[in-house]
């Protein structure tokens, strides 16, 4: 069962680790990431990361979207963690359970405008975004899970 999908360009830091996989009782981080899964330093290093007792799967977007529809692993707690707008668009066209992103963290870069202290989106992303609101894809800005969400769609 996937729990959370979250955006966020760190991945596997703190934040996931102490906070949001112990408040949903997470048991598996997929990482999904076409360049991280062909890399295997910074596979190395988002394990270095992860809570103990918890299972971190390093997958191509294509495979998680495989391991997400597949029945035998619906037991599982799952959250997957992404780093673009863009990746969450091609989660949602195919897992139809997503029903819910998270936004954690998306550093500033060129052409990008800051929407929350934590979140920065390039015009690319607001038109993703757009998309995935016209599929009633709930859209919530948090670092953590205590703090109030915040919903995208007033920030854009």
């Amino acid at each position: 069962m996937i729990k959370l999908i979250r955006i966020d360009d760190r991945l596997v830091h703190g934040q996931v680790a102490f906070t949001w996989v112990p408040s949903l009782g997470i048991d598996c981080l997929i990482v999904a990431n076409d360049v991280i899964a062909k890399d295997d330093f910074q596979k190395m290093t988002l394990g270095l990361a992860k809570p103990a007792n918890v299972k971190l799967l390093i997958k191509s977007v294509a495979d998680a979207i495989s391991f997400l529809n597949d029945e035998k692993n619906k037991s599982a707690k799952v959250l997957v963690l992404i780093n673009s707008v863009k990746d969450a668009a091609a989660l949602t066209n195919a897992v139809s359970e997503i029903t819910s992103i998270n936004f954690g963290g998306i550093r500033a870069k060129e052409n990008a405008k800051l929407i929350s202290k934590a979140v920065a989106v390039t015009d690319e992303d607001v038109v993703l975004i757009k998309g995935l609101l016209q599929k009633n894809i709930e859209l919530e800005i948090r670092q953590v899970p205590t703090d109030e969400k915040q919903k995208v769609a007033s920030l854009i």
